[in-house]
């Protein structure tokens, strides 16, 4: 049995916490600077790499929305999201799928959630940010109906994730 459900935190937190957030690949996206600006290569890289989850119990956190997929009685995925009315922006800050159940369209389940509260706030997009490196995801995140519109070569100098550069995609949410 599948069900998709608000989060409830903090009862669902340590369940959250346990879902594989980590991905592997051989390949990555670089950037190629050309004379109309800049295109994107795939380059051989092996990474590996797990996404942090430190904000379920900051009640500063940038999301306001959380959702959890409980499959079997287990928590498998989670998806949390925060409105920007100035622009209409959805900000999908995390969608993660523990890694046994990819593939199986728990992601699809949440985005259709996320899209269905996008809608209901009058928001114009979904939108989010992840890493040239995470192949995996951008994949992912394109199967779901999102399309890459940006990026930021700098957005993480500085931190633990340098040497990355950041790629924005969206999706509209249609009425």
């Amino acid at each position: 049995m599948i069900e998709v459900r608000l989060a409830r935190l903090p009862e669902d937190a340590a369940a959250i916490a346990r879902i594989d957030r980590s991905f592997r690949t051989d390949m990555v996206l670089g950037p190629l600077p050309t004379a109309n600006g800049v295109e994107f290569v795939s380059l051989d890289e092996r990474f590996t790499k797990t996404f942090p989850l430190g904000d379920l119990a900051d009640a500063n956190r940038p999301w306001d929305r959380a959702w959890v997929v409980v499959k079997n009685g287990t928590i498998r995925a989670f998806a949390a999201v925060g409105y920007q009315p100035w622009n209409r922006r959805l900000v999908l800050w995390h969608l993660y799928v523990d890694t046994p159940q990819r593939g199986q369209g728990l992601a699809r389940r949440l985005i259709e959630a996320v899209v269905d509260h996008g809608r209901q706030l009058g928001a114009a997009h979904v939108w989010l940010e992840t890493s040239n490196r995470n192949l995996p995801g951008i994949e992912a995140y394109r199967a779901l109906g999102f399309e890459m519109t940006g990026f930021d070569l700098t957005l993480y100098d500085g931190m633990a994730a340098e040497g990355e550069f950041a790629l924005f995609f969206s999706q509209p949410v249609d009425d």
